[in-house]
C-alpha cells in the first residue's frame, strides 16, 4: 500500500456512507475547480470572484449553517472532511479567503438578532457577499482583553474609532464583525459590532507583502468616527469577550485539521520523491536516514489525528475543553512545521523552488503558528486553565 494522503488517514468510526459521499463530491470539486489553478492564484495574490458561488452551489459555503438562511446542516465530521480536502490543495491562502466567513459569521448566527441574520447570512452563503472578523490591532494581537478600538454610545448609534490589522478577507468584505471597547479596561469592557464597510469614515489598505497565504487578501482597517446603529450590537453590551472566546474554539479546531492535512500533503510528496529519486546508485527511500524521516512524520501525524478526534468528540458532546483545543493547535502547528521541513530536506533543491505544495506549505507554517492564537499564548492559556 502506498503511503499517500488517504492511506495516511487513521480510520474514523464516526464516518458513514454520507460522509464518504461528501468527501467524494468535495474532492471532485477541489480537483476540478481549484487544484489546476492553485499555483497561479497564489502567484497572482487572489482567487477569482466566481469561486464563491461555485463553492456555494455544492454546499461548501453553507455547511453547518441553518437551512432557513440558505445553509446546509451538517455534523462535525462533515466539517472535518471539508477542512481536510481544502488542506489537500497545499495553498492555505485559498482556503483562508474562500472560507473566512466561518470566523466572521458564527458570532452573528450565535449571538446576533434575527434581523441581522436575515440580512447578512443568505447573501454570504450564496457566495454573493463577504464578511470578515476584526479583532487584531496594530498595538496587540493575542491580548484580546487589551484592545483599544472604541465604540462610544450616542443615542441609537455607536461611534467607532480605531484600527484593525492582519484582517483576512478584509479588502473584499461587505461587513466586519468587529471587537470594540464600549466599557472599562479588560475583558469586561468589550463588545462586538457588525460594521458595514460602506459606512462613512471606514477605510482599508491591503497588506500584500506576506511570507505565505499569498492568495488571501489581507487588510488593515481604519475607523474614523464611524457611526454604527446600536441594533448592530452582537450579543449584549460589554459581553463581547464571551462571543470572541466561543468563536476561538471552532476556529482553532479548523486550523488544527487544516495543519494536519498540510502535514499529510508533505508526507505524500516526500514518499513519492523518495521512491523515484536515485542517489548514490539507489533510491532515496533505500537510505535509512530517509526512511526514518518518513516514519517520524507518520508517527507525528498519527498522534495529531488522534488528538483531533478526542477534541472533536468533546465538541460533539457539547463539552469542549479550551485548554485541550489550544494545545491541539500547538501540536498541529509543530507537526506541520516538522513535516514541511523534513519534506524539503528530502526534496533537496526541488523543494527550494516555488510551485510545489510542500514549498507553499513551508512558507505558511508561521501564519498557522501565530494566527488564531500564537503557540506561546496557547500554552499559557492551557496552563491557566489547569490552575497554574
Amino acid at each position: 500500500m502506498s503511503l499517500d494522503f488517504d492511506s495516511a488517514r487513521l480510520p474514523n468510526p464516526h464516518m458513514t456512507d454520507l460522509h464518504h459521499a461528501w468527501r467524494e463530491q468535495l474532492r471532485k470539486f477541489v480537483d476540478t475547480e481549484i487544484m489546476p489553478y492553485a499555483d497561479d492564484w497564489d502567484e497572482a495574490g487572489e482567487i477569482p470572484i466566481d469561486l464563491w458561488p461555485k463553492a456555494a452551489a455544492i454546499g461548501l459555503l453553507g455547511l453547518g449553517y441553518p437551512e432557513a438562511y440558505g445553509g446546509t446542516p451538517g455534523d462535525t465530521w462533515l466539517g472535518e472532511i471539508a477542512a481536510e480536502e481544502l488542506g489537500r490543495i497545499g495553498a492555505g491562502g485559498i482556503n483562508a479567503s474562500l472560507m473566512v466567513h466561518n470566523i466572521g459569521l458564527p458570532p452573528i448566527m450565535n449571538w446576533g438578532s434575527e434581523a441581522m441574520k436575515a440580512e447578512v447570512a443568505p447573501p454570504i452563503l450564496r457566495g454573493e457577499a463577504w464578511i470578515s472578523l476584526g479583532i487584531t490591532e496594530p498595538g496587540g494581537g493575542s491580548d484580546v482583553a487589551n484592545l483599544q478600538t472604541t465604540a462610544v454610545r450616542e443615542g441609537e448609534s455607536f461611534i467607532v474609532n480605531g484600527s484593525k490589522t492582519y484582517i483576512t478577507g478584509g479588502m473584499r468584505a461587505n461587513w466586519i464583525t468587529t471587537a470594540v471597547r464600549t466599557g472599562g479596561e479588560g475583558a469586561g469592557g468589550i463588545s462586538m459590532l457588525l460594521i458595514p464597510t460602506d459606512s462613512n469614515g471606514f477605510a482599508r489598505t491591503s497588506l500584500d507583502r506576506k511570507q505565505g497565504w499569498w492568495a488571501s487578501d489581507t487588510a488593515t482597517l481604519y475607523f474614523d468616527n464611524v457611526r454604527v446603529p446600536a441594533a448592530h450590537l452582537i450579543g449584549g453590551e460589554n459581553q463581547g469577550f464571551k462571543v470572541i472566546m466561543t468563536n476561538f474554539n471552532s476556529e482553532r479546531m479548523g486550523m488544527a485539521i487544516l495543519m494536519e492535512a498540510s502535514a499529510r500533503v508533505c508526507l505524500e510528496e516526500a514518499v513519492a520523491w523518495a521512491r523515484d529519486r536515485q542517489t548514490f546508485g539507489k533510491r532515496l527511500a533505500d537510505h535509512q536516514v530517509i526512511r526514518h524521516k518518513i516514519a517520524m512524520m507518520k508517527q507525528k501525524i498519527n498522534a495529531t489525528q488522534a488528538y483531533i478526534r478526542v477534541c472533536n468528540e468533546s465538541m460533539v458532546r457539547g463539552e469542549p475543553n479550551p485548554a485541550d483545543i489550544a494545545l491541539l493547535k500547538v501540536q498541529a502547528s509543530e507537526v506541520m512545521e516538522f513535516c514541511a521541513r523534513e519534506t524539503l530536506q528530502i526534496l533537496g533543491g526541488l523543494g527550494f523552488m516555488r510551485g510545489s505544495r510542500a514549498e507553499r506549505i513551508y512558507r505558511e507554517v508561521r501564519v498557522n503558528a501565530i494566527g488564531g492564537g500564537s503557540e506561546e499564548i496557547m500554552r499559557d492559556l492551557a496552563s491557566r486553565q489547569y490552575g497554574l
